[in-house]
């Protein structure tokens, strides 16, 4: 089983684990000091709590008292009745209170309170007895000691509560103590976390900024020519080491084709001029010739606008351009293949937009329109791409917003038509017949490839009832339309 690295995962990835190491510490850290202050907020609950409670206890008993006294001199149903509430209510009130001898004095002090009551309640309920027995003697000596038990018990009731508040005040110091600590040591972690996550972003945006710096700078030297340069090679699974890869072997694809196209160039003439044996090799020769003519301007342009993306602290689009410059360079290469089904080509046309579009502050939007019944035709890598670099550095220009691009694939009597068109200002018939049927010059702005390029390697393949065709109206926009056969990879396809 392959161990995953770090470095193996894409930038969007690090960042958000990063970011979401952060939250979760952070989220930890918040609920532990929930948990602490929660336990320390229940803690001095209780000590109100045991004040309540013998509050109570005190008020019931009061109360029994006086419903025995009350029925001693009236002896009615309801007095009687409410004195035996009240006893039942007393009795469940001296169940909280402690009954082990225990050497604490307030828990002894507990103790006797409720022994005593017991001796109390029996004597009430003795003196109760004799009232409803009609014995004025006995009610009379046993209401005598239940008064005497009752002032007693009171006292000590008073006593218990005294001690409990001594006892409690000094727990409530205790505990705003400790709250106030718990405050202290919670607010310095969390400043810890956050400190310590900020530079974790910072050495995480250095780890991405330096590479893709170096890149800008070796692209540059290959827009000026140099195909011998080459970037450090790197194992790492991630958007800058899939970019990396891609464009060192690009480079090494340009300098190869660069050769080739040297010496094709110098046995053109010768070569046309041979039997029908050799025009394969020289069909092949020019198609590598004109697929060689990768500006790349194109490359160093959107290098250098992640790099500001990153120095604007632009990090999700920075990520995404990488992404997006990753796939399309993958599906540039397509294995060395120069017939590609439809849907790659699309995904290498969408990747080129989606990247321009970042680049030019979304100065237009686009839209793919295709039937899928014919994505999985092939057809010749890096027509698309050309129609939209036209579109965009052409029929875009002037325009400040509300640019609109569309790709249009359907079925073209039987064959497939593939439209490029915008609203942009349009362009007379003369500027198409210039494109069409003169020598294109590579751009700055541009790929090189051209609208004539590929019209010259549709016919190549094809033959000369396909290729491309342009139709626009001023001040309406402009349609490029190229026309190719239904050809799927089972068949004789190059």
């Amino acid at each position: 089983m392959k161990q995953l690295r770090w470095k193996d995962f894409s930038l969007v990835s690090k960042i958000v684990i990063e970011v979401g190491m952060i939250a979760v510490l952070l989220f930890a850290m918040n609920m532990l000091f929930y948990v602490r202050i929660n336990n320390s907020m229940q803690k001095m609950d209780n000590v109100y709590a045991s004040n309540a409670e013998l509050t109570e206890l005190s008020q019931v008993f009061e109360k029994v008292q006086d419903n025995m006294y009350k029925y001693l001199k009236v002896k009615s149903s309801q007095t009687l009745l409410d004195y035996y509430q009240n006893e039942a209510k007393y009795r469940n009130e001296l169940e909280k209170l402690n009954e082990d001898n225990i050497n604490d004095p307030v828990k002894l002090l507990e103790r006797n309170i409720r022994k005593m009551s017991e001796t109390y309640l029996d004597c009430t309920a003795e003196t109760v007895a004799a009232k409803r027995g009609r014995n004025v003697e006995q009610y009379k000596r046993k209401y005598d000691d239940a008064t005497k038990l009752y002032r007693y018990i009171q006292s000590s009731i008073d006593e218990l509560n005294n001690l409990m508040f001594q006892e409690n005040s000094s727990t409530y110091a205790v505990l705003r103590a400790v709250m106030r600590y718990l405050e202290i040591s919670n607010s310095v972690i969390m400043i810890i976390i956050v400190a310590g996550g900020m530079l974790l972003l910072i050495q995480a945006t250095r780890n991405m900024f330096v590479p893709l710096s170096n890149m800008a700078e070796t692209a540059q030297l290959v827009g000026q020519g140099n195909f011998h340069v080459k970037m450090h090679d790197t194992d790492a699974q991630d958007e800058l080491g899939t970019v990396t890869r891609a464009f060192n072997t690009m480079v090494e694809n340009l300098d190869l084709y660069m050769a080739r196209t040297k010496a094709s160039m110098e046995k053109e003439q010768q070569m046309m001029e041979r039997e029908l044996l050799m025009e394969n090799h020289l069909k092949e020769a020019q198609l590598k010739y004109l697929q060689s003519q990768i500006n790349p301007h194109f490359l160093y342009n959107t290098l250098d606008s992640i790099i500001w993306m990153i120095r604007s602290e632009e990090y999700e689009g920075a990520g995404k351009m990488v992404s997006l410059l990753a796939k399309f360079l993958r599906i540039s290469l397509s294995q060395g293949k120069d017939m590609i089904p439809l849907e790659k080509e699309l995904e290498h046309a969408s990747s080129y937009l989606a990247i321009q579009n970042i680049r030019f502050k979304d100065k237009f939007e686009f839209q793919i329109e295709a039937d899928p019944a014919l994505l999985k035709y092939l057809c010749p890598k890096l027509s698309i791409q050309p129609l939209l670099e036209n579109a965009i550095y052409h029929g875009m220009e002037g325009m400040y917003e509300d640019g609109e691009i569309t790709i249009r694939i359907y079925d073209r009597d039987g064959d497939i038509g593939i439209d490029v068109a915008d609203n942009g200002p349009g362009m007379t018939q003369e500027t198409i017949d210039h494109i069409m049927h003169n020598k294109v010059i590579s751009s700055k702005r541009g790929s090189g490839i051209g609208v004539r390029n590929v019209n010259e390697r549709i016919q190549l393949i094809y033959g000369e009832d396909y290729g491309v065709t342009i139709t626009s109206e001023l001040d309406e926009g402009t349609t490029a339309t190229i026309t190719i056969p239904k050809m799927e990879e089972t068949d004789d396809a190059r």
